[in-house]
């Protein structure tokens, strides 16, 4: 008898409305591959496939000029702490639709997320060390879980030009009140506040998800300094915070340890960045059978509905704005950590999963080169 519940369950296309599905392909990149990024149609065929040299640093996009955009783990970064070899990443290329790598920039403590810009700059998560009395205004947490040397290390954003000459910076240490973003305290100490999403907004600044404290900020690019929060009453360990066309909020938030309630569940929420008030929500009819307690991806298609990633279960599906599904996808492929050269989290992640960091789906048109 098959051993794994999700696989029991059930693999591959689950189901779609062919008259609601939004038209396009879905691209994803599984985990614990050695680098296999794939993209599927509504009728749940790989159509087209990338094969890297590097596994996947969390995810991959497809850029407006056709190429992909991957983030691929740096074969050469320190090991900084156990969960370090979870989410880092480093490598973060262009690659055109054969496979040819057409730029590259690296950063070996870069992490999370990445946006490679049309004009060619990357805007991207990354961290650097604390010293011991910045450390030790960093509250919460579990006691004495700093890194293995005893550092905490902090994150930063970068944006850097197409050549990598850093063209603005921003450290959370020196712009974020620790005292108003404590460390969750179920929480290592090793690193704070895990960016988790950073992305451009329309005016100039920078939305930023902090998973380790539950809160969406918003950075003044001028400045550096927060000039808009979104606490942990609204959002729950969330990941994949971006800017809708009407400047709302859409957030994937994962509810893990939410306040004021027992029972786990994920939900999308999508909030007036004027009011801070859910003015929209997708959570299942059976709330607790939706629900990823890391990772995770929601993105509002040009069709009015969202493609959100149930992450650590290898979920991916399409909801309408009435929260009907329309689309629903399992990742059929499993494998461990092993032989990745990730040994620290073999322990943790012992098993054969099938899990994504973030989907994302785009429209024929945003794919002219596919045939």
């Amino acid at each position: 008898m098959e051993q794994s519940s999700l696989a029991r369950r059930g693999l591959g296309l689950r189901g779609v409305n062919n008259s609601k599905v939004s038209p396009g392909y879905t691209l994803f990149a599984h985990l614990t591959s050695p680098g296999i990024v794939k993209l599927i149609n509504n009728a749940g065929h790989v159509v087209h496939t990338w094969n890297l040299p590097y596994r996947p640093g969390r995810h991959a996009r497809i850029l407006k000029n056709g190429n992909l955009a991957f983030n691929g783990v740096h074969p050469d970064a320190p090991r900084l702490f156990p969960l370090w070899q979870k989410y880092r990443g480093g490598v973060m290329m262009q690659v055109d639709p054969y496979g040819k790598v057409v730029s590259e920039h690296r950063d070996p403590l870069a992490h999370h997320d990445q946006h490679h810009l049309d004009d060619g700059s990357i805007l991207y998560t990354t961290l650097a060390p604390c010293t011991a009395d910045e450390a030790a205004t960093i509250p919460g947490g579990i006691p004495k879980t700093e890194a293995p040397d005893g550092t905490v290390y902090a994150d930063c954003i970068k944006h850097v030009s197409p050549t990598g000459e850093v063209l603005w910076s921003w450290r959370a240490i020196e712009h974020l009140p620790p005292t108003l973003f404590p460390l969750q305290p179920h929480y290592t100490r090793d690193h704070w506040p895990l960016i988790n999403s950073v992305y451009p907004l329309a005016d100039g600044n920078i939305l930023a998800s902090l998973r380790s404290v539950s809160a969406v900020i918003i950075i003044s690019r001028e400045t550096g300094e927060v000039i808009w929060h979104l606490d942990s009453t609204v959002v729950a360990q969330q990941h994949c915070a971006s800017e809708l066309a009407n400047g709302d909020i859409l957030i994937f938030d994962n509810g893990t340890f939410r306040h004021g309630e027992s029972a786990t569940y994920s939900r999308v929420v999508q909030v007036s960045r004027a009011t801070k008030e859910i003015v929209w929500e997708y959570r299942d009819p059976h709330p607790m059978t939706f629900f990823t307690p890391f990772m995770g991806g929601a993105q509002r298609l040009a069709t009015g509905n969202t493609l959100v990633t149930e992450a650590a279960f290898g979920r991916i599906f399409e909801v309408t704005r009435e929260g009907e599904m329309v689309w629903e996808y399992v990742v059929p492929d499993f494998a461990s950590y092993k032989g990745l050269g990730a040994e620290e989290i073999e322990g943790y992640f012992g098993y054969p999963a099938n899990a994504v960091f973030r989907a994302y789906k785009y429209a024929p048109e945003e794919v002219p080169w596919l045939k």
